[in-house]
């Protein structure tokens, strides 16, 4: 089994926003490698990119409200050697300055790296305007572009040192809140590799999740076992490329599968995984994630359950899938 937190299944599991570690991953990356650069929009702090900015001010860039203008300038700064990392809120990057992603730096095939902080409804008072639940669907679309969505603050870390040594354009989704550690320091990462976090004896269903919410699909799994239900949970720590072969596999074993996303279920994780298995094992399915609408202010808590996202709703969608 890959080797997890032992305290994952405790009440006082530590908490770490996910968007921590990629701050600490830049600030490895950058040490090791001198052609890392950052540049963000006047959200350095929130972006925890503030480590690397105090310790090599001299390569990093403050854009002002500009993500348009952010993207362009990293993608001739990848023409000429450097490694930009770019970072603002999701909403903003890749939102609002998706053209200038695909066109400056993908179809060009600049290797820039893009942190969309902030993803996802556990933004929570910010509220529908600045919750970012289409952002995987804009970035998979892109040719070239690699899709990233760490599960934790110590997968976050991992993803952004793994970054900044590939030679494509990539995106990474990070959210706000405080987390629970799910994974370790001897927990394996590997670009484009899912990982089975979760096993029971004999499982009839298969929850495949990614980002915050592959919490939630254990915590459901561990209580589906307990009522004589068993299940696998697989992490996507890289929605494109899809591990397909890992999605083919736990569809043929389980004949059921459940996907959790803090997204919208429309061109997210879950329609990737449903693309895969449409070819290779076409497979019974439910899918957990944001229903075609907008978010609003709240408490990220409320939010995640309001909007079906939490244990009880991986749990009952798993359930109605194996009447």
């Amino acid at each position: 089994m890959i080797p997890l937190n032992p305290k994952l299944f405790d009440a006082d599991i530590e908490q770490v926003p996910i968007r921590a570690g990629f701050g600490e991953g830049l600030l490895l990356a950058a040490r090791a490698d001198e052609r890392v650069v950052g540049l963000c929009c006047d959200l350095t702090e929130s972006t925890k990119m503030d480590a690397f900015a105090k310790e090599f001010p001299k390569r990093f860039f403050e854009m002002g409200i500009m993500e348009q203008s952010m993207a362009s300038v990293a993608s001739g700064m990848a023409a000429m050697g450097k490694i930009p990392f770019i970072s603002s809120y999701a909403m903003f990057s890749p939102g609002r300055n998706w053209e200038q992603i695909r066109t400056n730096i993908c179809y060009n095939d600049r290797p820039v790296k893009i942190a969309g902080s902030h993803a996802g409804v556990s933004v929570g008072p910010d509220g529908g305007t600045h919750q970012a639940t289409e952002d995987i669907a804009i970035t998979r679309v892109i040719p070239n572009m690699v899709v990233i969505t760490p599960c934790d603050s110590i997968e976050a870390r991992k993803a952004t040192i793994a970054m900044a040594t590939t030679k494509t354009p990539t995106y990474i989704r990070l959210a706000r809140e405080k987390t629970p550690i799910i994974t370790s320091e001897e927990t394996p990462f590997e670009i484009g590799k899912a990982q089975e976090f979760f096993r029971s004896t004999n499982p009839r269903v298969g929850i495949i999740a990614c980002g915050s919410l592959v919490y939630n699909a254990i915590m459901a799994a561990k209580e589906l076992e307990g009522e004589g239900i068993g299940a696998v949970v697989l992490n996507i720590g890289t929605v494109k490329p899809l591990d397909r072969t890992a999605v083919t596999v736990l569809a043929k074993e389980c004949g059921a599968i459940v996907t959790v996303e803090e997204h919208q279920i429309a061109g997210g994780m879950g329609s990737a995984v449903a693309e895969v298995l449409a070819v290779e094992h076409p497979t019974q399915m439910a899918f957990i994630g944001v229903q075609d609408t907008f978010g609003q202010s709240g408490k990220p808590e409320e939010l995640v359950l309001h909007y079906g996202m939490g244990k009880e709703s991986i749990k009952q969608a798993a359930m109605l899938l194996l009447e």
